[in-house]
């Protein structure tokens, strides 16, 4: 988390953390229904079994040997994993409680794009409008989306996290719910720290190990993060040319269609969303945002359905596949681009928080 998201992640208020996640994160494990008893009565139920996992301090030092295995030094093991004693509660909390899954869509929306953070955005845009557009011209992904996800993930700079990254990911490692997930972002984290990319003590971010303006989590910065301004260092913390070259490129990477938008805000009159509802499937997907919407159609079939644009005129005609996400009374037909924003941090209220936004920038 990203992943890069956890964005989880994320139009952060300065004193907000707000997950993130440049890699997607995984769903909420819904606990299982209870069974059904039959009539008679039913076997004693099982003893339940015992927690096998080692402790957390057990569990640490198998980290640190594993560190040195895969080449971490010895100064930056002890360094990083000095003063990790006990899981971080606040940590754990904060994995259980999103923003981005709690909150209604367009509670999430309205508390996210108010009027001060889309004057930003725009002030923001017009500051830096020669480099972004160096960016955008070099990584075919639209200016206006870069600063919006800036905006998004951490106030436009204003607001990177507080949150020590290495104990931060060795609490979610340790805890079972995403163990593998974030035990591979902690040993990310560590060679970030081997490769001297940043100090120890400036390796801070959100709650789920996101870091930099960009929020990006450890596998992310390995893969995304550029050197745009050419002075060695790839610096997502301070560097704007880097910060917003990789978003840029992690846009790209994720297959942003150069000169396609991502999608638009739609009307659903009442007879049209019954008939969605019974002939349209849900889309397959690895994230529940992925499989809250529905399967690609062409446009003219949602036209249709009874689809309508915003104004309550018809839409563009074509056969540009559109999946439709909807809210509690906002629906949106979205195009592969809007996939794109997804996999930054795999929440609708993330995505199209960064859509609108970068809609309103002139």
């Amino acid at each position: 988390m990203k992943l890069a998201l956890v964005f989880c992640c994320a139009l952060a208020a300065a004193a907000v953390e707000l997950p993130v996640a440049q890699t997607a994160p995984q769903p909420p494990v819904t606990p299982p229904s209870p069974t059904s008893q039959p009539d008679a009565a039913p076997d004693p139920p099982p003893a339940a079994a015992p927690d096998v996992r080692p402790s957390f301090a057990e569990w640490l030092q198998g980290i640190r040997a594993e560190a040195l295995e895969r080449g971490i030094r010895q100064e930056i093991v002890d360094t990083a994993l000095a003063d990790i004693d006990e899981p971080l509660p606040v940590v754990l909390e904060r994995d259980r409680t999103q923003a981005e899954i709690v909150q209604p869509l367009e509670t999430y929306i309205a508390r996210r794009l108010t009027r001060t953070v889309v004057r930003t955005a725009q002030q923001r845009f017009a500051e830096h409008r020669e480099l972004f557009d160096a960016i955008s011209a070099r990584y075919e992904v639209p200016a206006r989306i870069i600063v919006a996800i800036w905006g998004v993930e951490s106030n436009f700079g204003r607001f990177t996290g507080i949150r020590p990254t290495v104990a931060a990911l060795a609490t979610l490692a340790w805890d079972p719910r995403r163990s593998t997930f974030f035990r591979a972002e902690l040993f990310h984290a560590l060679e970030i720290l081997n490769r001297g990319d940043v100090e120890f003590a400036n390796l801070r971010g959100s709650w789920a190990g996101a870091m930099g303006q960009p929020q990006f989590m450890p596998s992310s910065y390995v893969r995304y993060a550029e050197d745009f301004d050419g002075d060695g260092r790839r610096d997502i913390w301070n560097t704007p040319a880097d910060i917003f070259a990789s978003v840029a490129n992690y846009l790209k990477g994720y297959g942003w269609t150069a000169g396609e938008r991502w999608g638009r805000e739609v009307q659903v009159p009442r007879d049209a969303a019954r008939k969605i509802a019974a002939n349209v499937a849900r889309r397959a997907g690895t994230c529940s945002a992925m499989r809250d919407m529905t399967a690609p159609l062409p446009l003219d079939e949602w036209q249709t359905l009874g689809v309508r644009a915003l104004g309550g005129g018809p839409l563009p005609s074509g056969d540009q596949p559109a999946s439709l996400v909807s809210g509690s009374t906002r629906h949106f037909l979205v195009y592969r681009n809007y996939d794109v924003l997804l996999g930054y941090n795999c929440a609708h209220a993330y995505a199209l928080s960064v859509a609108l936004l970068a809609d309103r920038i002139p």
